[in-house]
């Protein structure tokens, strides 16, 4: 399971990526292909190498090579046909002989610049000094490629030969059949040139089949090279934090101060607050309950995004986090896909439910499911919710359940958004501004009901009293 599998989980997931400074399509593919990882060894590994070039980004000193760095990875081209080609022992193009000289030049100025920064342990970019010397046997020491002189004895006097003869013709353009002999003159060393310059890609290419390996690496490298630091400055520019790393049957997932990165970019740009919330999850089943515009799905959300930025090497957004590590995420949130693949929203959903609980069977998994069966009747919606909540309670996952039903009978943990509060703003109440009165924090719930305050929100937005009344009189009777 790889990033690209994990892209259409959530947009905020697809946020984080995209905001993700590579600076080439190597470093973008190799991102792509980066695997969830499960092992706290692995991971724990890759957040020491995040802090290390965090720490360098944020030193003068290693300010110039930092930028000689970057600048050569903007400059990498993706070697991957080149080195297939070498691979299956093809003669190459002198075209792609330029890409490997190039990439070697690239190769060595990088691994200089990241031992003066004192990384070069972790980034390991392989010594391509001897692949560079056999595509530069005149010493040149610059990146551009030439069937040079040196590579054969008889390119030297035919070249001259040529220029000659070149010169010559120039002269004689007047005179037909003097033009015709120096012509067919001139054909006749192009034939012999092109003949040797073929002699010595062949060469070329044989002696550079077995460096093919250590090309192959020192592309992994600096593509490699390119992530981490993408990742070092999303940590650095975001101020994410380090994750600690513990499992479902050691400890709980705890967050402290999380927060949405789509989210709260989207409210500083046009004004608004964005308050960070803190959550513990832990084996088994939660329930969390709380008015309809209490940022439930966003807390989802959030959750989903925290546990894929850390189980793929990232830092997360939270002041603190314990991550317990499981084998998958799974968010089963409406995301108005359904039409598209022909299914009704609720079979999409019951669908995907059903298959988690069969995993959930055999595999450690975070799910987050929002508001299950929210789009069939209410009697049967609640027996589902129930349905699923009791069976996933035992599982060796964890599992965060947001509903609006109530009187469940579920002897499961029970958190609470707190929701609407009319002192958090001295503004008079709007449809627009009504999230400046909402508190997202969440609270123990030890009750059976769920929050109830449709009605009381509708009447201080100065809604219809027919409604309000008509509606509270059909609320009593029940």
């Amino acid at each position: 399971m790889t990033i690209r599998d994990k892209l259409n989980a959530d947009p905020g997931f697809n946020y984080v990526i995209d905001s993700m400074e590579l600076m080439s399509s190597t470093g973008r593919r190799f991102l792509m292909q980066q695997p969830l990882l499960t092992d706290a060894l692995l991971l724990e590994k890759e957040y020491s190498n995040i802090d290390r070039v965090k720490a360098v980004l944020t030193e003068e000193c290693h300010q110039q090579s930092v930028s000689t760095l970057l600048h050569q990875l903007m400059q990498m081209h993706d070697l991957q046909g080149t080195l297939l080609n070498l691979q299956h022992h093809m003669t190459l193009e002198e075209i792609e002989l330029f890409e490997i000289k190039s990439f070697a030049f690239l190769c060595m100025t990088a691994a200089r610049a990241s031992k003066d920064m004192g990384i070069d342990d972790i980034l390991s970019i392989p010594d391509l000094h001897e692949v560079f010397n056999i595509l530069d046997p005149d010493r040149t020491n610059i990146p551009s490629f030439y069937i040079y002189d040196s590579y054969h004895p008889d390119l030297p006097d035919i070249r001259r030969q040529l220029k000659a003869k070149q010169t010559l013709l120039e002269k004689s353009e007047s005179k037909t059949e003097e033009s015709a002999t120096i012509q067919q003159q001139i054909n006749s060393l192009f034939e012999q040139h092109n003949a040797i310059q073929h002699q010595v890609i062949v060469r070329l290419s044989d002696n550079l089949q077995s460096f093919h390996s250590t090309l192959q690496e020192a592309l992994k490298q600096m593509a490699y090279a390119d992530l981490l630091f993408a990742k070092a400055t999303l940590a650095k520019e975001w101020n994410l934090s380090h994750p600690h790393l513990t499992t479902l049957e050691l400890g709980k997932t705890c967050y402290r101060s999380l927060w949405n990165p789509r989210l709260k970019s989207h409210n500083e740009e046009i004004g608004l607050r964005y308050q960070p919330v803190d959550i513990e999850l832990s084996k088994g089943v939660c329930l969390i309950t709380g008015a309809n515009m209490a940022g439930k799905t966003v807390l989802l959300k959030t959750v989903g995004i925290s546990q894929l930025m850390a189980q793929f090497g990232f830092f997360v957004p939270a002041a603190e986090a314990t991550v317990a590590l499981v084998d998958d995420i799974i968010l089963c949130i409406g995301d108005g896909q359904n039409e598209m693949n022909g299914l009704s929203s609720y079979a999409s959903e019951i669908i995907k439910i059903s298959d988690t609980i069969r995993r959930a069977d055999n595999e450690k998994l975070l799910i987050l499911i929002d508001e299950p069966a929210r789009t069939t009747n209410p009697i049967e919606g609640k027996a589902i919710v129930q349905s699923v909540a009791k069976l996933l309670d035992k599982r060796n996952s964890a599992t965060l359940i947001t509903t609006h039903y109530s009187q469940l009978e579920l002897n499961c943990r029970r958190l609470r958004v707190k929701g609407f509060v009319e002192s958090m703003s001295d503004s008079p109440l709007t449809p627009e501004n009504i999230n400046s009165f909402m508190d997202y924090s969440l609270l123990p719930d030890e009750s059976e009901e769920v929050p109830q305050e449709a009605l009381r929100i509708a009447s201080i937005l100065g809604c219809d009293s027919r409604l309000l009344d008509t509606a509270t009189e059909f609320l009593q009777r029940q």
